[in-house]
């Protein structure tokens, strides 16, 4: 029987808005990456059969399908094909799935995963600009639902979706920055232990310099800064930029095939794609779908949230994690162990492969058996991967 197994993973640096890496076209950050992943494993570029790569804002720089033209830019043989999707945050995580599933099915020996989404050059928002991309439909359907009078447009707004669930889940504002500040002690922590540098490849710049760590990491925030930052979305609330993932710039790229052709190729497997599953929740709360998602792949798995060595659960806004943990009840040590979006960022479409890099890599260094990553995603949907170390 045919399975799915990831034999590399590499990704950049994560850069900040209009950091160290908002020079660099994002099609030729992708590929940057892809040259990474071939020379890291030893895999042939001549037998890569597809790209699947993950894009959220598909405009500008980001537009005509950045998979196939990364191929190109990588000077990969012109054989290769490449596309690209758009599954908002989780892109890059679903092209992973859809990687998985094209070589266990047989149509394909060896597929490579991964996203990329240059925030700085290209704004977030961009891809709906002057459009109406829910249509009339959707919005009447939830017209009057939680939070939101009969006559007034439900703004389908991630940031207002995080409002509703720290309501929901009685999460204070001291919560939501106590725990934005472990992100950066913890990601602070993971690079001076030097965690973080078997899977990046600096990134050469265009002004001759070099981006080499993750530019978002905070290391003189605390509890009593954060305080002070205003809440954008609700006069009231509790959400602040601080809670919140940051804008940055990004690429990550996995190479995935099966057991039996690793071997046969001379690639070494670092982990199982165990289980994969897409789920949805609440369009309007937007943010919760990670919980249903989670269930169902520990369902499908036959395993218990203890038997999950760590959980990435994307930081898109404190409250989302914090909501996992409470619904899951899992351990608060395992989750994000290296820090998360809050302090590393959240390069929309390639966060996915970005979060999969980490705890693979995590794993590897800590003998860890199981890992769960998932990620809420707009319009109410989320991913949830399970991987098995080998």
């Amino acid at each position: 029987m045919r399975d799915a197994v990831i034999v590399g993973a590499v990704r950049t640096p994560v850069g900040r808005r209009k950091g160290g890496l908002s020079g660099v076209h994002p099609v030729d950050l992708s590929a940057h990456v892809l040259r990474a992943l071939a020379e890291r494993t030893g895999l042939d570029p001549a037998d890569v059969e597809d790209v699947v790569w993950g894009c959220v804002s598909q405009v500008g720089d980001q537009s005509w399908n950045v998979g196939r033209n990364a191929a190109l830019a990588a000077g990969w043989p012109e054989s290769v094909p490449g596309t690209t999707l758009d599954r908002q945050c989780g892109s890059s995580q679903q092209a992973l799935h859809f990687a998985a599933a094209t070589v266990v099915s047989g149509q394909a020996d060896l597929v490579v995963a991964g996203g990329v989404e240059s925030m700085s050059r290209v704004q977030m928002g961009a891809s709906a600009a002057g459009g109406l991309p829910y249509g009339n439909q959707v919005r009447d359907r939830y017209r009057g639902v939680e939070g939101f009078a009969v006559d007034e447009p439900v703004p389908f707004n991630q940031g207002v979706g995080a409002e509703l669930i720290a309501r929901r889940w009685s999460l204070s504002r001291t919560r939501l920055d106590e725990f934005a500040l472990a992100s950066h002690e913890r990601a602070a922590a993971a690079q001076d232990a030097g965690a973080f540098d078997a899977e990046i490849a600096p990134v050469g710049t265009p002004d001759g310099g070099k981006v080499t760590t993750d530019e978002g990491v905070r290391r003189d925030t605390s509890v009593a800064r954060l305080a002070e930052l205003k809440t954008p979305f609700r006069a009231d609330g509790v959400v602040t930029a601080g809670s919140a993932s940051q804008i940055s710039d990004g690429a990550a790229a996995l190479a995935v095939t099966t057991s039996e052709w690793a071997r046969a190729h001379g690639l070494h497997p670092l982990a199982r794609v165990h289980t994969a599953v897409v789920a949805a929740d609440d369009p309007v709360i937007m943010l919760t779908a990670p919980i249903p998602a989670t269930a169902k792949a520990l369902r499908r798995a036959g395993l218990d949230i203890t038997d999950i060595g760590v959980y990435e659960v994307n930081e898109a806004f404190a409250p989302v994690p914090l909501a996992w943990l409470a619904e899951t009840g899992a351990d608060p040590a395992r989750l994000n162990p290296l820090g998360g979006a809050i302090a590393l960022g959240h390069p929309l479409g390639g966060s996915g492969a970005r979060i999969m890099t980490t705890m693979l890599h995590h794993m590897r260094d800590n003998g860890i058996r199981y890992g769960l990553q998932t990620m809420c995603e707009g319009g109410g949907m989320a991913n949830a991967t399970i991987v098995e170390l080998l």
